[in-house]
């Protein structure tokens, strides 16, 4: 009886890691795409990636969108990740900017944060796209 119940709590334990795995995986992914949808232009692909309450409170117009049309993302790189203190990850990104029009280029740092949405068995970004035009 106790080799049974060692063994069920090894198979349990193995299980509680694999989900948590799957759903490190899902953020890896989930991170991967809208990363790539950023570094390529793709600002409504990015968009779709953004939390579904945040969009709805903040919804993006057309000329919000035709404003990121007018620049090209040179470099998307993570500098750093943190997990906050209700338990979210996070990571710090510097995304190279160059202006379409001026081609002059510069660089910013933007903040990501993430929320596991359990029922959609989804990650979401928290907040909106990055902000290329703050303090310019």
């Amino acid at each position: 009886m106790r080799k049974f119940t060692f063994a069920l709590a090894v198979c349990v334990a193995l299980l509680l890691a694999a989900c948590g795995g799957g759903q490190k995986n899902a953020l890896l992914a989930a991170q991967n795409a809208y990363a790539g949808a950023i570094r390529w232009g793709e600002f409504e692909s990015a968009w779709a990636r953004v939390d579904p309450e945040y969009r709805e409170q903040h919804p993006m117009t057309e000329l919000e969108f035709e404003r990121y049309a007018q620049i090209q993302v040179s470099s998307y790189r993570d500098l750093d990740e943190a997990v906050l203190e209700d338990g979210s990850p996070a990571r710090l990104i510097e995304i190279g900017v160059i202006n379409k029009h001026t081609q002059a280029e510069r660089t910013i740092r933007y903040r990501e944060e993430w929320r596991w949405d359990s029922e959609k068995k989804t990650w979401w970004v928290r907040g909106g796209l990055p902000d290329f035009w703050a303090g310019g």
